[in-house]
């Protein structure tokens, strides 16, 4: 299986390279990321990517798992289908080490065991892109950004849409969205349905046929409004309700398969700003919040987590000629209550700066940051550079540092067993280097970029002899390789593939459920009438584990085809098959994934 990948890379490089793309009349858009806190371009930016909702409809995607393994060096973990724990891994970072914002508000569960965000309900029908940095990005965010920080922005609405789509396992989900928008002011509202039979979530190929259904739905609401030219506001709230079947370890044998197992989930974020222009600066004062209530049952006994947070953030921008900056400050106040029923509130209060400067050929961005939390103090830099070199090169870098505090469950030492006194956990730190080369053809049509890194992380938080300790030390090194061309009559390509090989420095294993070779290919067409985009996603064999006698989960192929045909300029059909060439295959050892499904819709705009 790694030997198919590798050549199926080498053959897609190598179409790359290939004269027929010169025939393309278009050009690659310039794509800028915003999550910097400084709007930066991505090319100049290392480790930095955007997906639009271009793409996004594009790939047929529904859920953020379904499209967040396409990006170079994150990993997916999905235990089960349909409504399984969904986790994701950046540059072998452990999953509670990438911070999720939704509109700059944090969604990470605060009532977790290691403060992750769960991906699986995240319905994408609302987003109108999502940025994703790579590496640690502390200075800008604090804690929980060493794997680096993934940002969803929800659409502003203008107008009317409908969407409803039906398939495989009695799916059916839809869309309702309205909205207005003009210069001064903007407000809109959605709401989205997903509903499932689905299939077993332990694998039916070991004997489980019980199906296991998932329910998701979302509501939204977004709007600004500018009192003058100086003085505006803008606010977003997102409401999202999961229901879904699980499978686990069931009595009498408690060995893996069906089970009647459930959870269920209540989240809503929101964030409220206020602009305003003053001593020659642009000041925004905000409030972002979060609150999530989790409920697990399983063999008749339920247990419910629940976690909250709130962070108010002052800052200011400025530009003084080729130099543009922004500092301010803010409180983060979170809390978790966990099944045990003991509670734990935490605070970090912060300050942060970062300046950009930009000479032409030559972009330097530094940021530092310092942060006061209840385990002690820490403070964070990253420094970044872009040089544009001759024939449409860009060489940039970048290195930077991270840390991250223990979660609610690890500061109180939940389900731990071994005698008090338990040690004093200390907050996780990293640091990271990165050197990248881009590309891009005079034409505009062709552009690529090659990353180098390596990320570590000490004083690590592990489960060990019945308690929390900091011990353990992981080291990642890595190669990330992405490409997009426009090829004519309407075709385009967009590659990845990331070399990732991430090891417990302690004990000297792979780090789990991270593969060491995963690449994608997309080939893309877009007509008058009729578009589709065919996605090939391959990963290599992992870990399931970090025990010294771990299973291994087996590498896989799998093919995705999308395809809509507009009527009218109003309404389009669409229709979509998942994995194509019906491939046994598994994202986490044990669970399954569908065999060949498919899917017809019908999407409305006005």
């Amino acid at each position: 299986m790694k030997r198919s990948i590798l050549l199926s890379t080498a053959a897609l490089t190598a179409a790359l390279a290939a004269p027929a793309f010169a025939q393309q009349a278009n050009e690659l858009e310039e794509v800028v990321v915003t999550a910097t806190r400084i709007p930066a371009v991505v090319a100049d930016t290392p480790g930095a990517r955007v997906i639009d909702a271009d793409t996004i409809e594009q790939r047929g995607a529904v859920f953020a798992a379904d499209i967040l393994a396409d990006v170079p060096g994150l990993s997916v973990a999905r235990s089960g289908a349909f409504g399984g724990v969904a986790q994701v891994r950046i540059r072998g970072a452990h999953q509670g080490k990438t911070l999720v914002l939704v509109d700059g508000a944090s969604v990470n569960d605060t009532a977790d065991i290691d403060g992750a965000f769960n991906f699986a309900g995240f319905d994408l029908s609302d987003i109108d892109r999502i940025e994703v940095l790579s590496g640690p990005q502390s200075s800008l965010w604090g804690s929980d950004a060493i794997g680096g920080v993934i940002a969803f922005t929800t659409r502003e609405l203008d107008g009317f849409s409908a969407d409803a789509e039906a398939g495989s396992f009695n799916t059916a989900r839809g869309r309702l969205a309205a909205g207005v928008a003009t210069e001064q002011y903007a407000f809109g509202a959605w709401v989205s349905h997903f509903d499932t039979d689905g299939i077993s979530a332990a694998d039916e190929k070991d004997g489980n046929p019980e199906k296991d259904g998932f329910t998701n739905t979302v509501i939204g609401a977004k709007g600004r409004y500018a009192f003058s030219p100086s003085v505006r506001v803008d606010g977003s709230l997102r409401w999202t309700d999961s229901e879904g079947d699980m499978d686990g370890y069931a009595p009498p044998t408690y060995a893996f398969g069906d089970a009647l197992d459930t959870h269920q989930s209540e989240q809503w974020s929101g964030v409220g700003r206020v602009t305003a222009e003053a001593f020659g600066l642009t000041h925004q004062f905000s409030l972002s919040a979060s609150d999530i209530e989790r409920t697990l049952v399983s063999g008749g006994f339920g247990s419910t987590y629940s976690g909250d947070r709130q962070v108010w953030r002052w800052q200011a921008d400025g530009k003084a000629e080729a130099v543009t900056y922004a500092f301010g400050a803010e409180r983060d106040e979170s809390s978790g209550a966990l099944s045990s029923g003991v509670e734990r509130d935490l605070a970090t209060t912060s300050v942060f700066g970062v300046a950009q400067y930009d000479a032409g050929r030559l972009n330097l961005t530094g940021g530092l940051r310092y942060d006061d939390t209840d385990f002690g103090s820490a403070t964070t830099g990253r420094v970044s550079a872009a040089w544009a070199m001759d024939y449409g090169f860009t060489l940039s870098g970048a290195v930077g540092t991270g840390f991250k505090t223990p979660s609610v469950s690890q500061a109180v030492c939940d389900f731990c067993s071994a005698p008090q006194p338990w040690p004093e956990l200390r907050p996780e730190e990293a640091e990271s280097a990165e050197i990248a080369l881009g590309w891009i053809s005079a034409d505009n049509r062709i552009s690529g970029r090659a990353t180098l890194y390596r990320l570590k992380v000490k004083d690590q938080i592990t489960w060990d002899a019945g308690r929390y300790i900091n011990i353990a030390r992981t080291a990642t090194d890595g190669v990330e390789l992405e490409g997009q061309a426009l090829l004519g009559g309407g075709f385009d390509l967009t590659l990845a593939y990331a070399w990732t090989d991430a090891e417990n420095e302690t004990t000297g294993i792979r780090l789990a459920r991270i593969a060491e070779h995963a690449g994608s290919a997309t080939l893309g067409w877009t007509g008058d009438r009729l578009s589709g985009a065919l996605t090939v996603r391959a990963e290599g064999d992992e870990r399931d584990s970090n025990s010294a006698t771990a299973a291994i989960r087996d590498g896989f192929i799998t093919a995705n085809v999308n395809a809509a045909y507009a009527l009218t300029n109003n309404v389009t059909l669409t229709a979509r098959v998942e994995n194509l060439a019906d491939e046994h295959y598994q994202q986490v050892l044990g669970y399954g994934e569908p065999g060949r499904s498919g899917y017809v819709g019908i999407r409305l705009r006005y």
